[in-house]
């Protein structure tokens, strides 16, 4: 039976997978199928994302908004961090971390395992088997497991983890030993994933380009090298289909904005008291979350914030209502349980940095010149996608959007199990061997504009879609301020 892994460079754009910085990665998509136009999900952050890898859902489907959000069933009032203690807790005291079944959950449900390990945060790891308890399958990271009893075994048998590093090659080479010693040898899962944390630790120290961010996506090059080494020698390259995908792209901070300070000062008070606003600041983005219905504050707040200079696209939650200038957040996948009132991606703008990559954006932390994500910036949201193996075409780039949320439909596809009704992405049939011609799958692009006025000013947005059948792909959004 053929097997699936998923190989995940955290943070890595399209432009860095060339032979002098990735000769392995830039070998291997060369000889299988590039998605070329490949798609993170908005926010374009790393726990929304890896939610939507494991579920096949847009953010608001499967309610990990960002890496920090307020979590209305578990808190109303207060956001929290999405790192496993915290996500836990959630779990416990709610019965459910996430809002819809995992890759895990449904391979589970057909007797089959799902595996991963990874170097990243805590909270990125968590959420790809927060049921692995019950469920089975395994997660693996230095600081937990689950099964929690897991974490004493491999420790015993491969040593503690390395401290964390700048690049963080150290961790990384233990996660593929464990993969290539233990995961995929001994388990033998149907589908293993491995999640190395490079090049995003280096690029939010040193910026996409540096000397750091380039030493650490060629270290990670090699460790993947590593692994394509052992499915060869071991004979399973040609029963493994191999996915290579990164959560997310890049941008370089301009300028460093405090935008829960700014809000106060604005005269929002805390969240929970009267016309008091909760914020939650994600890098490129910032999510905001007023008392209960109370959709005056909701639109005040909008406006405040669409004549701010650093103010990018604006989206509104359901609950808000509509609001002058504002577009809805069902529009980009945000609409759900658990979303927030208002979305806000910082400014973006395509100017390229010092080592030429494009993209600069105002940021909620960093420092001018650091690597940073979240927005609803093409260079954020344009992300990479590569798959080689038994299951695919050979030698070809596809066009055809595709993102991260058919990630799991095309595993299930792969494995000859249902996709599940409720999913939001697609199985990629176009880069499957015996399927469609690329060329000829149906897809379009559409423009979403509002505006309002804002001060002595006017507030202009636009957010551009492409749609394949009834998924749906944000590929960026732009915004100005204008003379009246």
């Amino acid at each position: 039976m053929t097997k699936v892994l998923v190989v995940v460079f955290d943070g890595l754009q399209p432009a860095q997978v060339n032979g002098k910085l990735m000769p392995n990665l830039a070998a291997f998509a060369a000889s299988g199928v590039t998605f070329a136009n490949h798609h993170a999900v908005y926010p374009s952050v790393t726990r929304a994302n890896a939610s939507s890898m494991v579920t096949g859902l847009h953010p608001g489907g499967h309610g990990i908004s960002a890496n920090t959000l307020l979590v209305s069933d578990y808190n109303p009032n207060q956001p929290i961090p999405a790192l496993e203690p915290q996500l836990e807790q959630v779990g416990r005291e709610t019965g459910r971390v996430l809002l819809a079944p995992t890759l895990a959950d449904m391979l589970s449900q057909h007797g089959q395992e799902y595996v991963s390990i990874g170097v990243g945060t805590s909270g990125n790891a968590y959420l790809h088997n927060p049921n692995a308890q019950s469920c089975g399958g395994a997660t693996i990271h230095p600081e937990f497991t689950l099964p929690r009893a897991l974490h004493e075994d491999i420790t015993a048998r491969f040593g503690a983890w390395p401290e964390e590093n700048r690049p963080n090659t150290p961790r990384m080479a233990q996660a593929v030993s464990i993969l290539t010693e233990y995961i995929l040898p001994e388990r033998n899962p149907e589908v293993a994933l491995i999640w190395s944390s490079e090049p995003d630790k280096s690029q939010h120290d040193a910026g996409v380009g540096s000397e750091l961010s380039d030493r650490a996506v060629g270290e990670a090059d090699a460790q993947f090298g590593r692994i394509l080494h052992w499915l060869a020698e071991t004979g399973r390259d040609e029963e493994t289909n191999v996915m290579v995908i990164s959560d997310h792209g890049y941008s370089t901070i301009a300028e460093v904005v405090n935008v829960q300070a700014l809000v106060r000062e604005a005269g929002f008070p805390p969240g929970g008291e009267p016309g008091g606003v909760a914020v939650a600041h994600n890098g490129g983005a910032a999510l905001f979350y007023a008392t209960p219905w109370e959709r005056e504050t909701v639109a005040r707040l909008a406006q405040w914030l669409m004549a701010q200079p650093w103010c990018g696209n604006v989206t509104v939650g359901r609950r808000a209502g509509e609001i002058p200038g504002a577009l809805p957040e069902s529009l980009t996948g945000s609409e759900g349980e658990r979303a927030p009132d208002l979305t806000m991606s910082l400014r973006w703008r395509p100017d390229a940095n010092d080592a030429g990559y494009g993209g600069t954006i105002y940021s909620t932390g960093g420092a001018p010149g650091q690597g940073q994500h979240g927005s609803m910036g093409q260079s954020e949201l344009h992300n990479i996608l590569f798959a080689r193996g038994p299951g695919f075409k050979k030698d070809m780039k596809v066009e055809t959007p595709s993102g991260n949320i058919d990630l799991t439909p095309t595993i299930l596809e792969l494995l000859g199990l249902p996709a599940a009704k409720h999913m939001e992405g697609r199985v990629l049939a176009e880069a499957l061997a015996g399927g469609p011609n690329p060329l000829e799958v149906e897809w379009s692009s559409d423009f979403y504009s509002a505006q309002s006025p804002a001060g002595d000013r006017i507030y202009r947005q636009q957010i551009k879609l492409s749609r394949v059948g009834n998924s749906v792909y944000v590929d960026g959004g732009t915004s100005s301020l204008v003379d009246r």
